[in-house]
């Protein structure tokens, strides 16, 4: 199955660079010395691996070196600002999650970046979210119910954390504390990393993160997942009911995307895309991410900002729902 999925995909790759008017001789073009992939957060996040691993596939054909720099703070905003400072030649991309993109336009009043700072150039990936406990929370609590329930009785531990304020972790846990009219006061990291090590911890009662943030985890039994955000459940948990299976409205899944600076050349655009597209459909990336939860999967630079278009206007009604503004 695994075959004839790379297969497809790679099927559907080789389509979609046609598209784009990507003959495979772009990739044929000289090599650039140096390149690198701007990512916003710490390492040892789903991100960061991601980006990695992508890279490792790029070292040697898109540039003889292939390096990852890591800009963490303000939400992945800062990393989002270095890009649009970046030379033309497709010497720097950016690997950013849709929170940036999708949300941010919602709540904040001004960001130092606009949408059209960005020449997308292929999803990376899709993956959703899980809603997990640590060992603050008693074994008895099996389901989200459960621990709404036991916050409520136990005030002072009613918390959760997230990546960032603001990005779709954190919307999504306080969409549940809005449809549940429940009070759990937020955490808010610098990433997934930091968050997962004080839930481990006990510093921290609850998490909303990418499924992957948890399996090692879950796996050892030091952490239990109580719901994954997806229409469905997803498929490297699935044992664990989705937050609709439990009777709560949420039904959220997010994704990472590959971009360019804005004013990069339509050749540099072209380059950039004939080489992610393979990486991407490649059979050993796409089971080696499937280890930390992502559903690795390439894309058209139309058919990304297609995805950012319908993500921001699901998100924008969902932000109003909840009232959140992340500068007030």
């Amino acid at each position: 199955m695994t075959t004839r999925r790379a297969f497809t995909q790679s099927l559907l790759g080789s389509a979609a660079l046609s598209a784009f008017g990507l003959p495979l001789a772009a990739m044929a073009q000289g090599s650039m010395d140096m390149a690198k992939i701007l990512v916003g957060f710490p390492p040892g996040g789903t991100t960061d691996t991601l980006s990695r691993r992508v890279a490792d596939k790029l070292r040697g054909g898109y540039a003889g070196n292939v390096i990852i720099e890591n800009k963490p703070g303000a939400g992945g905003q800062i990393a989002i600002s270095a890009l649009k400072a970046a030379p033309a030649d497709g010497s720097v991309l950016l690997l950013t999650p849709s929170s940036m993109l999708s949300v941010y336009p919602f709540t904040y009043a001004k960001l130092p970046y606009t949408l059209d700072d960005l020449a997308p150039v292929s999803v990376g990936c899709f993956f959703s979210h899980g809603f997990g406990v640590g060992p603050a929370v008693p074994e008895s609590v099996k389901t989200v119910k459960d621990f709404l329930a036991w916050a409520k009785a136990n005030p002072d531990k009613a918390n959760y954390g997230s990546p960032a304020a603001g990005s779709i972790p954190h919307l999504t846990a306080a969409l549940l504390n809005k449809l549940t009219k429940s009070n759990l006061s937020h955490v808010p990291y610098r990433g997934s990393a930091p968050g997962i090590q004080d839930l481990l911890g006990g510093q921290i009662s609850a998490m909303c993160s990418p499924v992957g943030d948890y399996l090692q985890h879950v796996k050892s039994g030091k952490l239990r997942l109580l719901a994954t955000s997806g229409p469905q459940r997803s498929p490297f948990t699935p044992d664990v009911p989705t937050f609709k299976e439990q009777g709560i409205d949420i039904a959220v899944r997010e994704w990472y995307g590959f971009f360019l600076p804005a004013k990069a050349t339509l050749e540099a655009r072209r380059r950039a895309a004939a080489y992610l597209q393979p990486a991407l459909n490649s059979k050993d990336l796409i089971d080696s991410m499937a280890q930390v939860g992502m559903e690795v999967q390439s894309s058209t630079p139309d058919q990304l900002a297609a995805w950012m278009k319908a993500d921001a206007e699901q998100w924008r009604g969902f932000v109003k729902e909840i009232g959140f503004r992340a500068d007030s």
